[in-house]
């Protein structure tokens, strides 16, 4: 039976994850704070803080590999996040206070390329800074990264994906076909929008920030695509937890 395995935040955009027991999904919205920040670079054109805008615009692991080894703990009672890294000690910090912003990109720039735009200042959107132009919800399918393990005879972390719900008891692709269908997670319903095509993120480690697969490769070689994983928007609103049943409805 086909079935949520692991729920993942991503607190801010492209800097770190954490595992969720459950979650509450809402009509329309992204999962409660994913993305909920996203840190602006120097080069970044946008035209208003307060709205969504384009991946192009942030600091991300297709650019800055070291960043996919980030993990992230957000507590909304204190509306902080705690970020650890391999490289250096952990940084706890108030996104929306200018005094942390401040310590927080003394902290982050040494993991970005100093060729690369830095990064300039953390900013929050009325919406999660998803990389699509509506509030998705991101779907990874456990088989289907199987099926690319396989292919490249090596080891990967599902979390290269970066998705938010990560899927058991599918048999690999299946994801592709429900392009335009709703399914039914847990309490919660949703349409299946669009698939995701994939960038140089998923090519690093999630443990040590190195850039040591060819997920891309693998993908365009074993299955002449770029896509893994689908984009939801969430249509009827319910909870979500670890084992709850994934259905296709319509």
């Amino acid at each position: 039976m086909a079935h949520v395995a692991e729920i993942w935040r991503h607190p801010i955009k492209s800097h770190g994850r954490e595992a969720l027991l459950n979650v509450m999904l809402r009509a329309g919205e992204c999962l409660p704070y994913d993305r909920h920040w996203a840190v602006a670079h120097e080069a970044a054109k946008l035209r208003d803080p307060g709205q969504w805008a384009p991946c192009a615009n942030f600091s991300r692991g297709s650019k800055a590999p070291l960043l996919m080894a980030l993990t992230a703990s957000f507590d909304p009672a204190s509306n902080t996040v705690t970020l650890t890294h391999p490289h250096q000690p952990g940084i706890t910090i108030n996104p929306d206070l200018p005094d942390d912003n401040a310590r927080f990109l003394e902290w982050i720039t040494p993991l970005c390329p100093p060729d690369r735009a830095a990064p300039a200042r953390i900013v929050k959107a009325d919406r999660g800074m998803t990389d699509t132009d509506f509030p998705s919800i991101s779907l990874i399918n456990l088989a289907s990264h199987k099926a690319v393990e396989a292919h490249l005879n090596q080891e990967l972390s599902p979390l290269r994906w970066r998705g938010n719900l990560q899927l058991s008891g599918l048999d690999a692709w299946d994801e592709k076909s429900w392009v335009g269908k709703h399914i039914r997670v847990g309490e919660a319903e949703m349409e299946i929008r669009e698939e995701i095509t994939r960038c140089l993120a998923t090519t690093a480690n999630t443990r040590t920030g190195e850039r040591d697969a060819d997920t891309l490769g693998a993908l365009k070689q074993g299955w002449g695509h770029q896509e893994f994983g689908v984009y939801g928007y969430v249509t009827k609103p319910g909870i979500v937890h670890v084992d709850s049943r994934v259905k296709v409805i319509s």
